[in-house]
């Protein structure tokens, strides 16, 4: 009797595991379908075929202008500055480049950086930039770039200041 129940069992096993098992040209009918399903929409996302016609190539008229108009942009300093809309918080005043040796969230902070900036002797000012929302510490401020460039400089080579940046606000 257990022959039989073996043999019954392993009958079943076999019907269930050849009968789960789909075939080869289903795969194949499923692609070939995929295939002219594609075809299909290339042929109709394709415009149909127009005649060329040749266009003259338009060339616009070359306009002189007088050596005044020359507009010429002085970067052979290479010195990079950032340009940010700003107000003043707290502070004397901006010229036209500034050396700014901190950025905060929270104005306590830049109070902190302006206060310990003036014991060492500095004009630091305070400025907001309200499109990020942050408060800039600015430890000098110049009408030229290269003097600015020059302070900038001097506040790298400090520790503390190591990453220093330029402010234009023009």
């Amino acid at each position: 009797m257990k022959k039989y129940t073996v043999l019954c069992a392993g009958l079943c096993l076999a019907l269930a595991f050849t009968s789960c098992r789909s075939s080869e040209s289903a795969y194949k009918k499923a692609y070939e379908k995929a295939k002219q399903y594609d075809t299909a929409t290339q042929q109709a996302q394709q415009p149909a075929a127009q005649p060329a016609v040749e266009t003259p190539a338009v060339v616009a008229p070359v306009q002189t202008k007088p050596a005044t108009e020359t507009r010429v942009y002085d970067n052979a300093d290479n010195v990079s500055v950032r340009k940010e809309s700003v107000s003043l918080v707290s502070g004397n005043g901006l010229k036209a480049f500034s050396v700014v040796v901190g950025s905060f969230g929270l104005v306590s902070n830049a109070e902190g950086l302006q206060q310990r900036l003036k014991d060492q002797g500095y004009d630091a000012q305070i400025v907001k930039n309200e499109d990020r929302n942050m408060y800039r510490v600015i430890a000098s401020t110049f009408d030229n770039k290269a003097d600015a460039a020059r302070s900038r400089d001097q506040f790298r080579a400090q520790e503390a200041y190591k990453d220093a940046w330029l402010l234009s606000n023009q």
